[in-house]
Formats: structure tokens, C-alpha cells, sequence
């Protein structure tokens, strides 16, 4: 019980940081696909529930920190984010989030952009379900492939 317990909680904490790791984790630890994309899922929301308060207090601080450290404002990153807001607002951003950003820096971005936590909320949700089965499928179809670099 508590064994299952840990598996469970090391996709979800995984997935919480950085999305494709869920996949990795729930596979390498023997978990069904049903069971790694719910807790996949899970771990990305938590990141954006939480994210989503804390948004633009994060992106403050970190302009900040970046001024300490006399880094430039915009770099390589930053540029492929704003044309990406541009091009797409809010849907790119979520649609983009589990593959390029991470689930914390993803909900960052849309909070800054100002877009309402709601909308942030429904978003980041069906890009979590749709990447999270599409990338467990992937991982768990390529099984093999995927273990070795694990």
C-alpha cells in the first residue's frame, strides 16, 4: 500500500515541475497508462493552481533578480514567448506549456500577460489532459526506447 502510495506521488511531484517527466516516471515505475496520465495531469494542475496565485509576484521577483544580475530583459527565451502570445494569446501559451515551458513558468507567463486565473485554470487543464495522454501513449508505445534514457 504505502509502495503504490510512493509511486503515485513521485509522477505526480515530477510532473509538477516538468511536465514529460510524468510519462518517464509513471512507466519506469510500473504504473498502468490510465494511472500515469491521471497523475500527470494532476501534478501539472497543482503547479498551476498554485502558480496562478503567486503569477505575478514570481515574475516581479525575477525581473528583479535578473536586474541584480545585470542579465539582459530579453533573451532567445523571452522572444519565442512573446511572439508566441502574439500569435496564438492564451491557447499558445497552454498548448505550448507541457512541451517547451514547464507547468510553474507556463502559468507565470499567462499571469503576467494578465489573463484571468479561470481562463488560466481551463487552459493549462486541457492542454494537461490532451499532452498527458498523447505523451503517455508516446512513451508507453515506445517503450524501449524510452527506458534507456531513463
Amino acid at each position: 500500500m504505502l509502495e503504490e502510495l510512493l509511486k503515485y506521488m513521485s509522477v505526480y511531484l515530477i510532473s509538477m515541475v516538468k511536465f514529460i517527466g510524468g510519462p518517464l516516471a509513471g512507466i519506469s515505475l510500473g504504473l498502468s497508462y490510465l494511472e500515469t496520465v491521471l497523475f500527470t495531469v494532476a501534478g501539472m494542475m497543482t503547479s498551476v493552481v498554485i502558480f496562478s496565485f503567486v503569477g505575478r509576484a514570481a515574475s516581479r521577483w525575477y525581473s528583479q533578480y535578473r536586474r541584480d544580475r545585470q542579465k539582459p530583459v530579453f533573451g532567445r527565451r523571452s522572444r519565442r514567448i512573446v511572439r508566441i502570445w502574439r500569435k496564438f494569446g492564451v491557447i499558445g501559451v497552454a498548448f505550448f506549456t507541457p512541451l517547451v515551458l514547464t507547468p510553474v513558468f507556463g502559468t507565470i507567463v499567462a499571469a503576467v500577460f494578465g489573463v484571468p486565473r479561470r481562463q488560466i485554470l481551463l487552459h493549462m487543464l486541457w492542454s494537461a489532459v490532451f499532452w498527458g495522454l498523447v505523451l503517455t501513449f508516446m512513451v508507453f508505445r515506445f517503450q524501449k526506447v524510452a527506458l534507456e534514457y531513463l
